[in-house]
């Protein structure tokens, strides 16, 4: 295992900037999942880690190494692509094996254990004499994925491996993968568009976005305390509800909107005062007031539309101009053009400064931010 060090890096196409001055480390054994919409530059970074793209500035480091002008074969990586890149010609365990020679000292008894090990970790032995038509898409990745363990190397590379599988088979990919990376303690870095891939299975997550990251956490702290909106909107699903306000600082803070004017707890925690903004929550963290208890602050809005997603009941209503989502409990009887009586969980709301970057948080950063207000009734 290694660590990753990357500082300043940056890759440049023509004229076109697709990874711009960016910064990060990986620890040694870290399982850090690159996400981002199409375009970002995560599969870019991954492969000038991998040495597939040169470098046009920066500097990447594989443990005490810097290996940005080594070849691929000198990095001691191994990467795992989304479309299996396999051999049609060649078995399982051609495939698996294919290259080890070229790039270890080992024998061809060696090898072969290697490969008979890493079929037993990925439960796939009885695969190994066929060839890739004769494998289903899971299958073909398990291969795949076998083919980069037998090698052993400091860090591992996964561009996007599961978006070519079904849902469900989506679903147990993603946990046979963490039961692999607890198995084999492997420093890895793993590219996806998918935000439920990066949550479930990054020990922390990089949010990029335009070539820049926009924030790297572990996957709790991106969802309850986002840098930037950006991280808010796209972490979550459904995105996190955003509308326009303006803020008024007196004795407290105070949010206004055309629809609602709600007072902002521990106001302290406001790093700039604005006199307008964006404030933020979540749609699980918008509440109807029948299923409150206590007395808080409330508004009214009129339902749009009812989506029912089996545990809840995802609710669209109008503020004004604006949409607001809610989370409701499953079941709830609602129809269009119903008007609602809603509030909010004043532990966890959010306001963005106009350049998008977030200046408050209404529970302190790095506090554990409990599910539910002690009052709220969950969904």
């Amino acid at each position: 295992m290694s660590d990753i060090h990357i500082d300043g890096l940056t890759k440049e196409f023509d004229d076109v900037t697709a990874v711009d001055d960016i910064s990060f480390d990986v620890d040694s054994g870290e399982f850090l999942v690159l996400v981002g919409p199409s375009g970002c530059g995560k599969s870019t970074t991954l492969r000038m880690i991998a040495g597939l793209e040169d470098i046009t500035s920066g500097e990447l480091r594989i443990g005490e190494r810097r290996v940005n002008e080594l070849a691929p074969k000198e990095r001691n990586i191994a990467m795992v692509f989304q479309n299996y890149a396999l051999y049609p010609h060649m078995t399982s365990a051609e495939n698996m094996k294919f290259g080890m020679k070229s790039v270890s000292d080992y024998t061809s008894e060696e090898i072969n254990e290697r490969v008979r090990k890493a079929a037993d970790i990925l439960d796939i032995p009885e695969l190994l004499d066929r060839k890739p038509s004769e494998l289903s898409g899971g299958e073909r990745q398990r291969v795949a994925i076998g083919r980069a363990i037998v090698r052993e190397p400091d860090v591992f590379l996964l561009d996007e491996p599961l978006s070519n599988l079904d849902a469900k088979l989506r679903v147990q990919m993603r946990a046979e993968l963490l039961q692999l990376h607890r198995e084999l303690d492997a420093t890895t870095v793993y590219v996806t568009h998918d935000q439920t891939e990066a949550m479930t299975l990054g020990d922390r997550v990089a949010v990029l976005n335009d070539g820049q990251i926009e924030q790297v956490d572990p996957p709790q702290m991106l969802y309850d305390f986002p840098d930037t909106r950006f991280v808010a909107e796209f972490i979550g699903s459904p995105a996190m509800n955003i509308v326009p306000i303006d803020l008024a600082f007196g004795d407290g803070a105070v949010a206004h909107h055309e629809s609602f004017e709600l007072s902002l707890p521990n106001p302290e925690l406001f790093t700039e005062r604005p006199d307008s903004a964006y404030f933020g929550v979540r749609p699980e963290d918008v509440s109807l007031v029948d299923n409150v208890a206590g007395d808080p602050e409330t508004f009214e809005a009129e339902v749009s539309v009812t989506e029912p997603l089996g545990e809840s009941l995802l609710v669209h209503c109008l503020l004004g101009g604006d949409e607001l989502h809610v989370k409701a409990e499953a079941r709830t009887e609602l129809d269009a053009g119903d008007t609602v009586e809603l509030c909010v969980d004043e532990e966890r709301l959010h306001v963005f400064d106009d350049a998008g970057d977030a200046i408050y948080h209404s529970s302190p950063r790095g506090e554990t931010v409990s599910d539910a207000a002690e009052t709220q009734v969950e969904p």
